[in-house]
């Protein structure tokens, strides 16, 4: 049972500032592996390694983990049928699915979001792949971390600038004060959008296809292009997804196509996608430059490609993700005198990239995910 099951002794939860991490794979080499890899990192602790999900169960009390680590094909019990047995038993606890890069495993891990998984991060198809790619093992870290801000010495991503009342805006006119408000907003366009952008990354499935939905009439007649953090694969059943979501044709971009009104399109995942004006209209350009901001796709390439085709006939969404990506686009967009709605730190799953854009003071409005398509439709109306 020992190799099966290892839960820290006596872990006296509160104890420790460090992040405690649970890991939860059948292979013992991955266990060790990413076990090792948090315990070198002063921020983080392993608290338990379970090989399933049934023996995760048993443990999960005892280990009191802030984030688990999860494996999606285990024997016993799977991944997906543990998820939400182990947030029964833990709410609250923070969940990153871990599987290998196959359509299944993507749509599996796109279903848990729905079922309560925090993030998902793909896993190399081999022991070899996992022992050998820093990728991996950096990119497993830095979302763990960004788990649980504050923790484990590790800072909150961005603490919004305090707003001065009265500065002048892109357009010309001055923002009011907003009573409380801790950045300032700038006046939306009073340019109709001709496009809606919108950048996304942890949590942002879920936050897409909630704004997605609620814009689906109001986006009939204008083209919606999408930067979501995501590797191969997981764009393509992402846009799916969205296509349901919103009854419109959802695709990944691809390099040279139209943009048309009542078409969503989606950065394909390991490339960027950005915006070109020909004489027939804009175009896609899908290619694949260096990472930006640690990310490709990336959304900064994204907005400043849009703002330079549409003006301020651009309107941009900025949702829950790790990191400040988008935040020079953002501002790209409202110094054009386009506007830019961004989601609120209590809805955000990581506040991260939606704070970065409020600090860079590109927002005309800070919103709760529920009031972001309400306002966004109304904005795309031509109303403010």
């Amino acid at each position: 049972m020992t190799s099966l099951a290892t839960v820290k002794t006596n872990p006296e939860p509160g104890t420790s500032n460090a992040i405690r991490v649970m890991v939860v794979d059948d292979s013992a080499v991955v266990r060790g592996l990413v076990s090792r890899w948090v315990d070198e990192d002063p921020d983080m602790e392993t608290v338990g390694r379970f090989a399933n999900g049934q023996i995760a169960l048993s443990g999960i009390v005892s280990a009191a983990p802030d984030v688990i680590i999860l494996d999606i094909e285990m024997p016993v019990m799977d991944g997906m049928t543990a998820l939400p047995e182990l947030l029964k038993l833990k709410p609250g606890v923070k969940v990153i699915m871990a599987s290998t890069l196959t359509r299944k495993n993507a749509e599996v891990s796109l279903n848990a979001l729905s079922l309560g998984a925090t993030d998902y991060i793909p896993k190399p198809e081999t022991n070899r792949g996992v022992t050998t790619s820093q990728e991996f093992r950096s990119e497993l870290l830095r979302k763990v971390k960004a788990m649980v801000p504050g923790r484990g010495g590790v800072s909150r991503q961005r603490t919004p600038a305090v707003s001065r009342p009265g500065v002048p805006t892109a357009s010309g006119t001055t923002a009011p004060a907003v009573e409380g408000a801790k950045y300032q907003l700038q006046a939306f366009s009073p340019v109709k959008p001709r496009i809606l952008a919108i950048g996304s990354s942890t949590g942002g499935p879920q936050a897409l296809a909630k704004v997605i939905e609620a814009l689906a009439s109001a986006t009939a007649d204008i083209p919606v292009v999408i930067t979501q953090h995501m590797p191969p694969t997981f764009t393509a059943i992402l846009a799916e997804h969205l296509s349901r979501s919103s009854g419109r044709t959802a695709k990944e971009g691809e390099d040279g196509e139209s943009v048309d009104a009542g078409t969503i399109y989606v950065a394909p995942g390991g490339f960027h996608m950005k915006l070109v004006k020909k004489d027939s209209g804009p175009v896609l350009s899908i290619y694949d430059g260096p990472m930006v901001n640690f990310c490709k796709p990336a959304v900064d390439p994204l907005f400043e490609s849009v703002v330079r085709v549409y003006g301020p006939a651009t309107l941009a969404l900025v949702l829950t993700g790790m990191g400040h990506d988008g935040a020079v686009g953002a501002k790209m967009i409202a110094d054009a005198g386009g506007s830019v709605i961004a989601q609120d730190e209590a809805t955000s799953v990581v506040w991260g990239m939606p704070g970065a854009a409020a600090e860079a003071g590109a927002c005309a409005a800070v919103l709760p995910l529920e009031e972001i398509g309400p306002k966004a439709s109304t904005v795309l109306r031509g109303g403010i």
